[in-house]
């Protein structure tokens, strides 16, 4: 049965360049290590989209309708639906000393930022390097391969789902939740108390959950700190030890 928007779903891909074969994104950590793109910590599994919500690119995003979970299939994105086609307006040629006043050392491919905007190296000589300000994959048909590995059906596999997309690095399983009228409780695990922005992602988790559950009216983080037990002294270990002989 054909997906439908609004649907949650898991989808596994690896993203190429068709033109060279290149892999530039996926979501299989076998293939990110094979085509090295592996990235320490970085976090490889299938990815939540919710169809028809512009969380992938749009064309991908419009072929969702079409797929069966569980079936493979492959989508081939030209330029135009894609990342656009390359701007000559946006390559320019700058002084290298430019770029040496700020203590960069120029060399081919390199990424950096310059007058606010990133570009890519494309060449140097003459003392000017040759700056390309168009996205790196501007130009380029795109060929995903994708598994939609499984549709989340039932309200409380959607709303893990939400909170794993935003706090990925605690294992979801930690989160506790439960679902009252119109109330979302959700009992944080003490290790995701002190994540970086995790502020920002619990109010993104609370503005997901209401986006897609209207009829959810507040959502409700718990954080509790229990007291450490004091370890027993050794003493009265002993002799408790002794009175079981």
């Amino acid at each position: 049965m054909a997906l439908q928007k609004g649907d949650f779903i898991l989808l596994d891909y690896v993203a190429k360049v068709k033109e060279t074969g290149e892999v530039f994104d996926t979501t299989v950590e076998e293939t990110a290590k094979k085509e090295r793109l592996y990235k320490e910590g970085e976090i490889y599994e299938p990815k939540l989209v919710v169809v028809g919500e512009g969380w992938v690119l749009k064309a991908l995003d419009e072929s969702l309708a079409t797929m069966d979970v569980g079936k493979p299939a492959t989508v081939e994105i030209p330029p135009e639906k894609a990342f656009g086609m390359r701007d000559p307006e946006k390559v320019k040629r700058v002084p290298l000393r430019q770029l040496t006043a700020k203590g960069i050392t120029p060399t081919l491919g390199m990424r950096l930022e310059y007058d606010g905007k990133i570009a890519v190296i494309r060449a140097i000589g003459a003392g000017r390097v040759l700056l390309d300000f168009n996205p790196p994959l501007a130009g380029k048909t795109l060929v995903y391969e994708i598994t939609v590995q499984k549709k989340l059906e039932t309200k409380e596999e959607k709303i893990n789902a939400l909170i794993h997309r935003r706090i990925p690095s605690v294992d979801v399983g930690k989160f506790k939740f439960i679902v009252e009228d119109k109330i979302v409780s959700v009992e944080m695990p003490e290790e995701a108390f002190y994540l970086e922005g995790v502020q920002v992602a619990k109010r993104g988790i609370a503005l997901d959950i209401q986006r897609f559950f209207p009829e959810i009216t507040t959502v409700k983080f718990i954080e509790t700190f229990k007291k450490a037990e004091e370890p027993k002294p050794a003493a009265e270990t002993a002799t408790k030890e002794e009175a079981k002989k």
